[in-house]
């Protein structure tokens, strides 16, 4: 059985968030709100979570340098060499590319977890123990490693994972990826009782990541091994910071799932929603009698049904005779737009917004 010493965490975030606009915010995006009302920004729930299966030294946060002092502030007990701050946005590949080769030099028998900081997960403990399942299983299987949720709609907003027969320990091997399909496919996907939703959350042993990484990524960190193999954190920080823009705009779906040789998933239930889009959440929570999803606000409704409300502390919304809407206000951004696939809308409302508003409105 590999050792708990020699288990590592990444928590990813460094995400715009543009697709809970208006409430989350290129400035003070969702990972850094307390979405819920729970007292704990979505961030600092995740760490949280994985400081409740990892070693608290063994959590390392990526993030972007316009968020630094937002991590700083809210998770002052992570020092400052283990957090990695990106001068670019280069989606999650090359992030995790950047962690592979700091842990590696750290721990050479290291096992990863990469971990969304934008998600809700209902049973902790179920969590933990799949975690703690999966990294013994990558810890002795050249793996790259997915965990699985069975699907209980079909959700065009995420990642479905072809499973092969299963194998050890609810362990498959991954047969297809399809990243976001459409609602007909996605039916056909949940129907068919062979796909899971792809949670984001993505284990490996350090060994085998980097072997991945370096087919597939830019010879970045391997260049700087070559410079200086015993860089400290501050001397590898300066380079990333002048040679990260090397990397291309990669998720770890489209790099390392799609197409590459020993993906495995694993099947877990430990209750989960990525925190994504309105119509995800909407989906993902608890209903009110008339199906309405208020979120940590004060309104008065009737003669609603079928829609997500986030106000501001301090705000009244009386609504009456609304179903199947958005209501979202933030600041000086108030969004009432159709809830059905919303994310689209959203990401041409930001771009519409930006362009012929300004930044101060996204």
């Amino acid at each position: 059985m590999a050792k708990a010493d020699n288990f590592y965490c990444l928590i990813l975030a460094g995400g715009k968030g543009r697709r809970l606009w208006p409430c989350s915010r290129a400035a003070f995006p969702k990972q850094f709100i307390d979405f819920f009302g729970t007292g704990r920004t979505l961030l600092q729930r995740t760490y949280d979570r994985m400081a409740n299966v990892i070693a608290p030294d063994h959590i390392f946060i990526n993030t972007n340098v316009e968020y630094m002092n937002l991590v700083m502030e809210q998770l002052p007990e992570v020092p400052r060499n283990r957090i990695m701050a990106e001068p670019i946005h280069r989606n999650t590949a090359p992030s995790v590319a950047w962690a592979t080769h700091r842990i590696s030099h750290l721990n050479p028998e290291a096992s990863i977890i990469a971990v969304p900081s934008d998600q809700l997960v209902i049973d902790d403990e179920r969590f933990r123990q799949n975690v703690l399942d999966g990294l013994q299983f990558v810890a002795t299987h050249d793996s790259l490693l997915t965990m699985g949720i069975k699907p209980t709609r079909p959700e065009p907003g995420y990642g479905y994972i072809q499973m092969e027969d299963a194998s050890e320990n609810g362990v498959c091997h991954v047969k297809t990826f399809t990243e976001k399909p459409n609602r007909e496919f996605a039916t056909m996907f949940m129907e068919s009782g062979e796909f899971l939703w792809n949670t984001g959350l993505f284990l490996s042993n350090v060994k085998h990541l980097w072997k991945i990484f370096t087919e597939k990524l830019p010879p970045v960190l391997r260049r700087l091994d070559d410079l200086n193999y015993y860089a400290t954190a501050e001397q590898e920080e300066a380079f990333v910071q002048e040679h990260f823009p090397s990397y291309p705009n990669m998720s770890l779906e489209s790099g390392l799932l799609d197409g590459a040789e020993n993906v495995c998933v694993m099947k877990c239930d430990f209750g989960w929603a990525d925190i994504g889009t309105w119509h995800g959440i909407y989906e993902a929570l608890p209903k009110n009698n008339d199906d309405n999803v208020v979120i940590d606000s004060d309104v008065m409704m009737e003669n609603s049904r079928g829609n997500v409300i986030k106000l501001p502390k301090g705000k009244l919304g009386i609504i009456d005779g609304l179903e199947g809407f958005i209501v979202a206000e933030k600041d000086n951004v108030l969004l009432i737009c159709k809830k059905e696939d919303s994310s689209a809308l959203v990401r041409k409302y930001v771009s519409e917004v930006q362009l012929k508003k300004g930044e101060n409105f996204v």
